[in-house]
């Protein structure tokens, strides 16, 4: 997934100004949380399909060696990869700070 590249959010939960959200948005707090949540949730979708599809590929390839368990490094090494991304919740709330998610007024 491309979007990965480009993920810029912290790590650690960092607090935001409610009065910087609001002023961005033109809408009170409530609705910009509103508004992010249903953008996590579809971050966490496609980080989750992006990894169920990266992992689908070694189950192929264990399925020809049954016999065999082994640990796999490239397998081990994709999951730090994505153990190690922001939250859904930091990264939809950075791209919405950094202008990359606009959210029209009514």
């Amino acid at each position: 997934m491309n979007f990965l590249k480009y993920i810029k959010a912290p790590m650690n939960t960092e607090p935001v100004d409610r009065m910087v959200l609001e002023k961005l948005s033109k809408r009170n707090i409530y609705e910009v949380i509103c508004i992010l949540e249903k953008i996590s949730r579809e971050i966490s979708s496609r980080l989750k399909n992006d990894l169920d599809r990266k992992l689908e590929e070694f189950s192929i390839m264990n399925k020809n060696h049954l016999e065999e368990i082994f640990e796999n490094k490239e397998q081990i090494e994709l999951s730090k990869f994505y153990e190690k991304l922001p939250k859904p919740t930091s990264i939809s709330l950075q791209y919405f700070l950094d202008g990359k998610i606009k959210i029209k007024s009514i």
